[in-house]
Parts: C-alpha cells; structure tokens; sequence
C-alpha cells in the first residue's frame, strides 16, 4: 500500500513539474518573439535615422553646390 501511494506521489510531482516546465517553455517561447521584435524595430528605427540624415546632407550640398554654380555663372556674365 506504502508503494502504491509513493508511486501515486511521484506521478503527481513528475505531472506538476511536467505542467510548470512547459509554463516556463512557453513564457521563454514569448519573451524570445518580443526581443526579436524590439530588436527589429530598434534596426529599423537606426536605419531611417540614417536614410534621413543623408537626405537631409545631400540636399544640403546640392543647394550649396546650385549656389556657387549660380555666382561663377552670374560673375563670368557680368564680367
């Protein structure tokens, strides 16, 4: 009867420790996912920083390059 009942108890704590670790699986299964998605979103947001930063250069030197351009012409049509 003794055996009967240490076997009964064992079977409940491999049950519930079964039950805990697939918890856990599935907890570290959902951190993962959000961690690859912050770090998506945090690739993506650095990106467009920098795509915007070299708009933002090149049409800058476009309009200085337009400018000088514009004087040496007006100053060879002047002079």
């Amino acid at each position: 009867m003794r055996m009967r009942q240490s076997l009964a108890e064992l079977e409940a704590a491999f049950v519930e420790e079964a039950e805990e670790d697939r918890v856990r699986r599935e907890r570290l299964a959902r951190r993962t996912v959000r961690r690859a998605q912050e770090r998506d979103r945090e690739r993506l947001r650095r990106g467009s920083s920098l795509r915007f930063a070299a708009l933002l250069l090149t049409l800058l030197a476009t309009a200085v390059l337009v400018a000088i351009a514009m004087f040496q012409t007006l100053a060879y049509v002047m002079g």
